[in-house]
């Protein structure tokens, strides 16, 4: 299913639905960032997904991670609560989403990179090449507030 994001757009539609969404930036030994370039919006994004009846937000962290990428990984800090009203996900069926992702640090414990449904490419980037890559404004917020110093969480 193809999605379009709408940020700060006053011609994006009005949201009718929200759902709890976790992410991850995912650091190896060497700095670099797990990164996924999506199939459906065909953007470069952390990875990520909707939590499921029955999983905390870290057991959806690790889930999603291990499916979108086939990395292990355990969850070490919380980054934020990201809910910017005015970030609007349409997907084909009629979905307008309002974003409400909580994002998470997580370490790489194992597995083997992979692609998914969801992931066409998965690659391990390092900070400073980030700006070649095509990753929507609400992502680069999330990793800049993930590899800030801060130890505060962020939320909007």
């Amino acid at each position: 299913m193809g999605r379009t994001d709408y940020y700060n757009d006053p011609e994006a539609p009005d949201a009718n639905s929200i759902k709890v969404a976790v992410s991850a930036v995912v650091q190896d030994s060497a700095g670099r960032i797990l990164m996924i370039h999506r199939t459906d919006n065909d953007k470069y994004s952390i990875p990520g997904g909707g939590l499921e009846i029955g999983e905390s937000v870290a057991d959806a962290v690790v889930r999603e991670v291990k499916e979108e990428t086939g990395i292990d990984v355990e969850v070490t800090k919380l980054v934020g609560v990201f809910s910017n009203p005015r970030h609007v996900i349409a997907f084909d069926d009629g979905e307008v989403r309002q974003e409400f992702s909580i994002c998470f640090l997580a370490a790489p414990r194992g597995g083997q990179l992979r692609t998914s449904a969801e992931s066409k490419e998965v690659k391990w980037v390092a900070p400073a090449d980030l700006s070649e890559l095509d990753i929507h404004p609400s992502v680069l917020l999330r990793i800049r507030r993930g590899l800030s110093s801060s130890s505060e969480p962020y939320f909007t």
